[in-house]
Protein backbone atom coordinates (compact mmCIF):
# COMPACT_ATOMS: atom_id res chain seq x y z
CA UNK A 1 0.00 0.00 0.00
CA UNK A 2 2.95 2.29 0.71
CA UNK A 3 4.56 1.85 -2.59
CA UNK A 4 0.68 2.70 -4.17
CA UNK A 5 0.82 5.75 -2.02
CA UNK A 6 3.96 7.13 -2.98
CA UNK A 7 3.97 6.48 -7.23
CA UNK A 8 0.09 8.18 -6.92
CA UNK A 9 2.29 10.91 -4.93
CA UNK A 10 4.97 11.09 -7.64
CA UNK A 11 3.05 10.60 -10.11
CA UNK A 12 0.62 13.90 -9.42
CA UNK A 13 3.76 15.94 -8.65
CA UNK A 14 5.41 14.90 -12.41
CA UNK A 15 2.39 15.86 -13.96
CA UNK A 16 1.89 18.98 -12.00
CA UNK A 17 5.16 20.01 -13.10
CA UNK A 18 4.27 19.33 -16.30
CA UNK A 19 0.86 21.59 -16.38
CA UNK A 20 3.32 24.38 -15.04
CA UNK A 21 5.32 23.97 -17.85
CA UNK A 22 2.80 23.96 -20.22
CA UNK A 23 0.90 27.26 -18.20
CA UNK A 24 4.84 28.65 -18.70
CA UNK A 25 4.26 28.68 -22.31
CA UNK A 26 1.17 29.66 -22.51
CA UNK A 27 2.32 32.70 -20.35
CA UNK A 28 4.96 33.12 -22.73
CA UNK A 29 3.23 33.36 -25.78
CA UNK A 30 -0.16 35.42 -24.76
CA UNK A 31 2.42 38.24 -22.61
CA UNK A 32 3.81 38.73 -26.21
CA UNK A 33 2.15 41.31 -27.89
CA UNK A 34 3.29 40.33 -31.07
CA UNK A 35 2.39 36.79 -30.89
CA UNK A 36 -1.05 37.75 -29.46
CA UNK A 37 -1.35 39.40 -33.19
CA UNK A 38 -0.46 36.12 -34.96
CA UNK A 39 -2.53 33.69 -32.70
CA UNK A 40 -5.97 35.86 -33.50
CA UNK A 41 -5.43 38.46 -36.69
CA UNK A 42 -3.77 36.45 -39.73
CA UNK A 43 -5.97 33.68 -39.20
CA UNK A 44 -9.08 35.37 -39.44
CA UNK A 45 -7.57 37.57 -41.91
CA UNK A 46 -6.80 35.19 -44.31
CA UNK A 47 -9.94 33.18 -43.90
CA UNK A 48 -11.98 36.45 -45.12
CA UNK A 49 -9.33 36.69 -48.15
CA UNK A 50 -9.69 33.01 -49.38
CA UNK A 51 -12.91 32.59 -48.72
CA UNK A 52 -13.93 35.76 -50.70
CA UNK A 53 -10.51 35.63 -53.64
CA UNK A 54 -9.50 32.05 -54.22
CA UNK A 55 -10.43 29.98 -57.17
CA UNK A 56 -9.50 26.82 -58.66
CA UNK A 57 -8.99 25.75 -61.94
CA UNK A 58 -9.69 22.15 -64.06
CA UNK A 59 -7.56 20.25 -65.91
CA UNK A 60 -9.65 16.71 -66.63
CA UNK A 61 -12.26 15.11 -65.52
CA UNK A 62 -12.73 11.59 -65.09
CA UNK A 63 -16.93 10.43 -65.95
CA UNK A 64 -19.04 7.58 -65.85
CA UNK A 65 -21.52 6.34 -67.98
CA UNK A 66 -24.87 4.67 -67.01
CA UNK A 67 -26.24 3.45 -70.29
CA UNK A 68 -29.31 2.02 -70.54
CA UNK A 69 -30.01 2.29 -73.96
CA UNK A 70 -27.43 1.04 -75.90
CA UNK A 71 -29.29 2.05 -79.18
CA UNK A 72 -27.56 3.81 -81.74
CA UNK A 73 -27.80 7.31 -80.96
CA UNK A 74 -26.61 6.62 -77.32
CA UNK A 75 -23.94 4.72 -78.71
CA UNK A 76 -22.95 7.98 -80.51
CA UNK A 77 -23.74 10.33 -77.94
CA UNK A 78 -20.90 8.11 -75.59
CA UNK A 79 -18.56 8.22 -78.75
CA UNK A 80 -18.33 11.89 -78.82
CA UNK A 81 -17.42 11.64 -75.07
CA UNK A 82 -15.22 9.74 -75.15
CA UNK A 83 -12.98 11.81 -77.88
CA UNK A 84 -13.42 14.51 -75.61
CA UNK A 85 -9.88 15.94 -74.80
CA UNK A 86 -10.79 17.23 -71.60
CA UNK A 87 -11.93 13.50 -70.47
CA UNK A 88 -8.81 11.60 -68.83
CA UNK A 89 -11.08 8.66 -67.45
CA UNK A 90 -14.64 6.88 -68.52
CA UNK A 91 -16.02 4.30 -66.84
CA UNK A 92 -19.12 2.44 -68.12
CA UNK A 93 -21.55 0.84 -65.12
CA UNK A 94 -24.20 -1.39 -65.55
CA UNK A 95 -26.77 -0.88 -62.62
CA UNK A 96 -27.54 2.12 -61.03
CA UNK A 97 -26.59 1.40 -57.93
CA UNK A 98 -23.04 1.86 -58.54
CA UNK A 99 -23.46 5.83 -59.09
CA UNK A 100 -22.97 6.30 -55.45
CA UNK A 101 -19.93 4.55 -54.52
CA UNK A 102 -18.27 6.16 -57.60
CA UNK A 103 -19.34 9.78 -56.57
CA UNK A 104 -18.42 9.07 -52.64
CA UNK A 105 -15.07 8.17 -53.53
CA UNK A 106 -13.79 10.12 -55.76
CA UNK A 107 -13.70 8.04 -58.34
CA UNK A 108 -15.15 10.31 -61.38
CA UNK A 109 -16.88 13.53 -61.00
CA UNK A 110 -19.58 13.22 -62.74
CA UNK A 111 -22.13 10.33 -63.78
CA UNK A 112 -24.03 10.73 -67.48
CA UNK A 113 -27.22 8.85 -67.01
CA UNK A 114 -29.17 7.72 -70.73
CA UNK A 115 -32.38 6.25 -70.06
CA UNK A 116 -33.38 3.20 -72.29
CA UNK A 117 -35.93 5.71 -74.28
CA UNK A 118 -33.17 7.98 -75.85
CA UNK A 119 -32.53 6.54 -79.23
CA UNK A 120 -36.58 5.55 -79.39
CA UNK A 121 -36.89 9.68 -78.60
CA UNK A 122 -34.76 11.23 -81.10
CA UNK A 123 -35.84 8.76 -84.02
CA UNK A 124 -39.47 9.77 -83.44
CA UNK A 125 -38.21 13.39 -83.71
CA UNK A 126 -38.82 14.59 -80.00
CA UNK A 127 -36.25 15.51 -77.36
CA UNK A 128 -34.70 13.03 -75.44
CA UNK A 129 -33.18 13.60 -72.04
CA UNK A 130 -29.98 13.17 -70.44
CA UNK A 131 -29.14 13.06 -66.85
CA UNK A 132 -25.67 14.17 -64.81
CA UNK A 133 -24.91 13.30 -61.84
CA UNK A 134 -22.46 16.10 -60.74
CA UNK A 135 -20.21 16.02 -57.31
CA UNK A 136 -20.68 19.15 -56.00
CA UNK A 137 -18.15 18.90 -53.22
CA UNK A 138 -16.08 21.18 -55.12
CA UNK A 139 -18.29 23.37 -56.87
CA UNK A 140 -15.94 25.28 -59.28
CA UNK A 141 -14.65 21.65 -60.64
CA UNK A 142 -18.80 20.66 -61.02
CA UNK A 143 -19.27 23.93 -62.83
CA UNK A 144 -16.50 23.53 -65.07
CA UNK A 145 -17.72 19.90 -65.97
CA UNK A 146 -20.71 20.62 -66.88
CA UNK A 147 -19.85 23.36 -68.81
CA UNK A 148 -17.50 20.51 -70.83
CA UNK A 149 -20.57 18.29 -71.58
CA UNK A 150 -22.70 21.18 -72.43
CA UNK A 151 -19.96 21.78 -74.67
CA UNK A 152 -20.58 18.33 -76.19
CA UNK A 153 -24.30 18.04 -76.32
CA UNK A 154 -24.48 20.92 -78.50
CA UNK A 155 -22.16 19.51 -80.77
CA UNK A 156 -23.36 15.98 -81.17
CA UNK A 157 -26.82 18.41 -81.25
CA UNK A 158 -25.68 20.30 -84.03
CA UNK A 159 -24.38 17.24 -86.31
CA UNK A 160 -27.45 15.19 -85.50
CA UNK A 161 -29.87 17.92 -86.75
CA UNK A 162 -27.38 18.18 -89.97
CA UNK A 163 -27.53 14.71 -90.52
CA UNK A 164 -31.50 14.06 -89.76
CA UNK A 165 -32.45 17.52 -91.09
CA UNK A 166 -34.35 18.25 -87.46
CA UNK A 167 -35.39 21.18 -85.53
CA UNK A 168 -34.92 22.27 -82.39
CA UNK A 169 -32.22 20.47 -79.74
CA UNK A 170 -32.45 16.44 -80.14
CA UNK A 171 -30.52 15.95 -76.69
CA UNK A 172 -31.64 18.17 -73.86
CA UNK A 173 -29.24 18.05 -70.27
CA UNK A 174 -30.80 17.79 -66.90
CA UNK A 175 -28.33 17.79 -64.10
CA UNK A 176 -27.92 17.83 -59.94
CA UNK A 177 -25.42 18.72 -58.64
CA UNK A 178 -24.57 16.23 -55.21
CA UNK A 179 -23.60 17.55 -51.49
CA UNK A 180 -23.09 21.11 -52.36
CA UNK A 181 -26.64 21.76 -54.38
CA UNK A 182 -26.58 25.53 -55.37
CA UNK A 183 -22.52 24.84 -56.12
CA UNK A 184 -21.46 27.69 -53.99
CA UNK A 185 -17.44 27.22 -54.77
CA UNK A 186 -17.43 29.28 -51.05
CA UNK A 187 -18.29 26.03 -49.34
CA UNK A 188 -14.98 23.84 -51.04
CA UNK A 189 -13.02 26.66 -50.27
CA UNK A 190 -13.66 27.39 -46.94
CA UNK A 191 -13.58 23.38 -45.70
CA UNK A 192 -9.90 23.91 -46.73
CA UNK A 193 -9.13 26.86 -45.22
CA UNK A 194 -10.23 25.24 -41.89
CA UNK A 195 -7.43 22.35 -42.18
CA UNK A 196 -4.94 25.16 -43.68
CA UNK A 197 -5.51 27.71 -40.95
CA UNK A 198 -4.81 25.54 -37.94
CA UNK A 199 -2.03 23.93 -39.14
CA UNK A 200 -0.60 27.27 -39.31
CA UNK A 201 -1.15 28.17 -35.69
CA UNK A 202 -0.24 24.64 -34.51
CA UNK A 203 2.91 24.44 -36.02
CA UNK A 204 4.21 27.81 -35.51
CA UNK A 205 3.78 27.85 -32.23
CA UNK A 206 5.01 24.17 -31.49
CA UNK A 207 7.93 25.14 -33.83
CA UNK A 208 9.03 28.07 -31.42
CA UNK A 209 8.74 26.35 -28.05
CA UNK A 210 12.01 24.98 -28.06
CA UNK A 211 13.80 27.35 -29.45
CA UNK A 212 12.79 30.07 -27.76
CA UNK A 213 14.28 28.78 -24.43
CA UNK A 214 17.68 28.16 -26.31
CA UNK A 215 17.60 31.63 -27.85
CA UNK A 216 16.86 33.35 -24.29
CA UNK A 217 19.33 31.20 -22.59
CA UNK A 218 16.73 29.28 -20.64
CA UNK A 219 17.40 26.01 -21.83
CA UNK A 220 20.02 25.10 -19.27
CA UNK A 221 17.32 25.91 -16.60
CA UNK A 222 15.19 23.57 -18.14
CA UNK A 223 17.48 20.85 -18.12
CA UNK A 224 18.36 21.14 -14.08
CA UNK A 225 14.32 20.37 -13.43
CA UNK A 226 13.31 17.65 -11.75
CA UNK A 227 11.60 16.80 -15.07
CA UNK A 228 13.09 13.58 -18.07
CA UNK A 229 12.81 14.95 -21.90
CA UNK A 230 9.81 12.78 -22.50
CA UNK A 231 7.74 15.30 -20.09
CA UNK A 232 9.39 18.18 -21.04
CA UNK A 233 7.97 17.27 -24.87
CA UNK A 234 4.65 16.97 -23.17
CA UNK A 235 4.73 20.33 -21.80
CA UNK A 236 5.80 21.89 -24.44
CA UNK A 237 3.33 20.07 -26.88
CA UNK A 238 -0.05 21.13 -25.00
CA UNK A 239 -0.38 24.76 -25.38
CA UNK A 240 0.36 23.95 -29.66
CA UNK A 241 -2.04 21.50 -29.10
CA UNK A 242 -5.15 23.32 -26.85
CA UNK A 243 -4.53 26.51 -28.99
CA UNK A 244 -4.74 24.67 -32.19
CA UNK A 245 -8.34 23.35 -31.09
CA UNK A 246 -9.41 26.62 -29.71
CA UNK A 247 -8.13 28.21 -33.61
CA UNK A 248 -10.07 25.08 -35.15
CA UNK A 249 -12.85 25.44 -33.31
CA UNK A 250 -13.24 29.34 -33.50
CA UNK A 251 -12.73 29.25 -37.53
CA UNK A 252 -15.33 26.66 -37.99
CA UNK A 253 -17.51 28.35 -36.15
CA UNK A 254 -17.21 31.20 -38.30
CA UNK A 255 -17.43 29.41 -41.43
CA UNK A 256 -20.91 28.05 -39.97
CA UNK A 257 -22.19 31.25 -38.99
CA UNK A 258 -20.66 33.60 -41.17
CA UNK A 259 -20.16 31.91 -44.67
CA UNK A 260 -23.01 29.59 -43.58
CA UNK A 261 -21.58 26.92 -44.52
CA UNK A 262 -23.55 23.84 -43.66
CA UNK A 263 -22.28 20.95 -40.79
CA UNK A 264 -24.17 18.16 -41.92
CA UNK A 265 -22.21 15.22 -40.14
CA UNK A 266 -21.09 13.73 -36.89
CA UNK A 267 -19.43 16.62 -34.72
CA UNK A 268 -17.51 14.39 -32.52
CA UNK A 269 -16.12 12.57 -35.77
CA UNK A 270 -14.68 16.24 -37.05
CA UNK A 271 -13.29 16.95 -33.21
CA UNK A 272 -11.42 13.49 -33.43
CA UNK A 273 -9.78 14.65 -37.08
CA UNK A 274 -8.99 17.66 -35.51
CA UNK A 275 -7.62 16.02 -32.30
CA UNK A 276 -5.18 13.67 -34.64
CA UNK A 277 -4.34 16.41 -37.01
CA UNK A 278 -3.08 18.79 -34.31
CA UNK A 279 -1.06 15.63 -32.70
CA UNK A 280 0.34 15.47 -36.21
CA UNK A 281 1.26 19.41 -36.46
CA UNK A 282 2.68 19.55 -32.85
CA UNK A 283 4.67 16.43 -33.63
CA UNK A 284 6.00 17.91 -36.78
CA UNK A 285 6.42 21.46 -35.00
CA UNK A 286 8.64 19.63 -32.22
CA UNK A 287 10.96 17.89 -34.43
CA UNK A 288 11.27 21.45 -36.28
CA UNK A 289 11.86 22.97 -32.33
CA UNK A 290 14.31 20.18 -31.59
CA UNK A 291 16.92 20.97 -34.79
CA UNK A 292 16.51 24.45 -34.61
CA UNK A 293 18.85 26.78 -32.31
CA UNK A 294 16.89 30.34 -32.39
CA UNK A 295 13.08 31.44 -33.69
CA UNK A 296 14.16 32.32 -36.80
CA UNK A 297 15.52 28.82 -37.99
CA UNK A 298 11.88 27.70 -36.29
CA UNK A 299 10.32 30.01 -38.46
CA UNK A 300 11.86 28.80 -41.62
CA UNK A 301 11.54 25.10 -40.97
CA UNK A 302 7.90 25.56 -40.14
CA UNK A 303 7.29 27.46 -43.60
CA UNK A 304 9.83 25.08 -45.22
CA UNK A 305 7.51 22.30 -44.23
CA UNK A 306 4.02 24.34 -44.71
CA UNK A 307 4.24 24.86 -48.33
CA UNK A 308 5.08 21.83 -49.65
CA UNK A 309 2.33 20.14 -47.20
CA UNK A 310 -0.52 22.63 -48.79
CA UNK A 311 0.46 21.65 -52.21
CA UNK A 312 0.35 17.69 -51.50
CA UNK A 313 -2.88 17.88 -49.58
CA UNK A 314 -4.88 18.37 -52.56
CA UNK A 315 -6.26 22.21 -51.24
CA UNK A 316 -4.60 24.05 -54.37
CA UNK A 317 -4.61 20.92 -56.95
CA UNK A 318 -6.42 17.48 -57.13
CA UNK A 319 -4.07 15.34 -56.24
CA UNK A 320 -5.53 12.86 -59.11
CA UNK A 321 -3.62 15.56 -61.45
CA UNK A 322 -0.14 15.10 -59.86
CA UNK A 323 2.64 12.72 -61.00
CA UNK A 324 2.09 9.04 -59.18
CA UNK A 325 5.64 8.98 -57.47
CA UNK A 326 4.14 12.62 -55.92
CA UNK A 327 1.07 11.10 -55.03
CA UNK A 328 2.78 8.26 -52.92
CA UNK A 329 4.62 11.47 -51.09
CA UNK A 330 1.19 12.54 -50.06
CA UNK A 331 0.74 10.04 -48.11
CA UNK A 332 2.98 11.08 -45.68
CA UNK A 333 1.13 14.84 -45.30
CA UNK A 334 -1.57 14.50 -42.21
CA UNK A 335 -3.51 17.48 -44.53
CA UNK A 336 -4.53 15.67 -46.77
CA UNK A 337 -6.46 13.58 -44.48
CA UNK A 338 -7.98 15.92 -42.41
CA UNK A 339 -9.37 18.20 -45.94
CA UNK A 340 -10.96 15.04 -46.29
CA UNK A 341 -12.73 14.62 -43.13
CA UNK A 342 -13.77 18.17 -42.95
CA UNK A 343 -15.29 18.43 -46.40
CA UNK A 344 -17.00 14.80 -45.66
CA UNK A 345 -18.62 15.99 -42.44
CA UNK A 346 -19.57 19.39 -43.29
CA UNK A 347 -20.71 18.27 -47.03
CA UNK A 348 -21.06 15.04 -47.18
CA UNK A 349 -22.55 14.65 -43.50
CA UNK A 350 -20.54 11.47 -42.90
CA UNK A 351 -19.90 9.94 -39.26
CA UNK A 352 -17.27 7.68 -37.67
CA UNK A 353 -18.29 4.76 -40.07
CA UNK A 354 -17.01 6.16 -43.53
CA UNK A 355 -13.71 7.73 -42.14
CA UNK A 356 -11.73 5.35 -39.95
CA UNK A 357 -9.14 5.14 -43.15
CA UNK A 358 -8.34 8.86 -43.02
CA UNK A 359 -8.09 8.62 -38.75
CA UNK A 360 -5.32 5.89 -38.59
CA UNK A 361 -2.79 7.42 -41.14
CA UNK A 362 -2.92 10.51 -39.18
CA UNK A 363 -2.56 8.63 -35.65
CA UNK A 364 0.33 6.51 -37.49
CA UNK A 365 1.87 10.41 -38.26
CA UNK A 366 1.82 11.67 -34.96
CA UNK A 367 3.41 8.97 -33.45
CA UNK A 368 6.29 8.60 -35.66
CA UNK A 369 6.52 12.24 -35.44
CA UNK A 370 6.04 12.54 -31.36
CA UNK A 371 8.75 9.52 -31.14
CA UNK A 372 11.55 11.51 -33.15
CA UNK A 373 10.84 14.74 -31.86
CA UNK A 374 11.74 13.09 -28.61
CA UNK A 375 14.51 10.91 -30.12
CA UNK A 376 15.72 14.61 -31.59
CA UNK A 377 15.11 16.36 -28.33
CA UNK A 378 17.67 13.86 -25.86
CA UNK A 379 20.23 14.04 -28.50
CA UNK A 380 20.43 18.15 -28.87
CA UNK A 381 20.24 18.59 -25.34
CA UNK A 382 23.33 20.56 -25.09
Amino acid sequence: MQWIKNSRQQFILVWSQVVALALKEFLALLRDKSSRFILIGPPVAQLLVFGYAATYDLNDISIAIYNEDRGIASRELVSHISGSPNINALVSIQHESEIAALIDNRKVLLVLHINSEFSADLNSGNSATVQLLLDGRNSNTAMIALNYMRDIIMEYNRQWSESKQARGPPAVIASRAWYNENLHSRWFIISGIIGLLTLVVALVVTALSVAREREQGTFDQLLVTPLSPVYILIGKSLPGLLIGLLQGSAIMLLAVIWFELPLRGSIAALYLGLFLFMLSAVGVGLMISAISITQQQAVLGAFLFLVPAVILSGFATPIANMPEVVQWLTFIDPLRYFLVIVRAVFMEGAGFELLWHQYWPMALIAMVSLVMAGWLFRHRMY
